[in-house]
């Protein structure tokens, strides 16, 4: 295992941890089976890419910011804070992923709870989180910080989540 230098925090995208970025984002889409295509683009202009990252832009027709979860050169994840719900309310006010190489140790229940703080910072103080029913993982990081279920699935098939202020 490799011992990490530096406690692991959220930070605004950069270009310091591009090797880690790539291969870790490229090693969790092959586990997950999905297109690794969209990191060619990232490979060939990185400081463009992560320039598209930084401070507060429309995503999914809300105002959202993204946070990488680094310590020292290593990226261990990423993190999006919405500043309020979409229409739909899908996805929720924080969604969250640890590459492949990183998982299964504490890194998403710590990254989430530093998300929290920054998403209270936004004026998000009751925040909704949304999981795939079969994703114990999630699950399990959400409950650790304070998520209370709601009953029955959103319109997407997810579990909702509430965790209060």
């Amino acid at each position: 295992m490799i011992a990490l230098s530096e406690t692991p925090r959220l930070v605004e995208p950069t270009t310091a941890v591009r090797i880690s970025y790539l291969t870790g984002e490229q090693a969790d889409m092959r586990a997950r089976g999905s297109d690794t295509s969209w990191l060619t683009a990232a490979s060939t202009d990185f400081d463009g890419f992560v320039a598209d990252r930084v401070g507060v832009r429309q995503r999914w027709g809300v105002p959202s910011t993204l946070f990488w979860f680094v310590s020292g050169e290593h990226y261990l994840g990423t993190l999006v804070v919405r500043h309020r719900l979409t229409e739909d309310q899908g996805g929720g006010h924080i969604g969250y992923h640890v590459v492949q190489p990183w998982q299964h140790r504490g890194h998403a229940t710590r990254m989430l709870a530093q998300g929290l703080v920054i998403a209270r910072s936004a004026g998000v103080d009751d925040a909704l989180l949304t999981v795939d029913p079969a994703n114990e993982w999630s699950r399990r990081v959400i409950i650790a910080n304070g998520g209370a279920p709601e009953e029955g699935l959103n319109h997407e098939g997810e579990q909702r989540f509430w965790i209060r202020s």
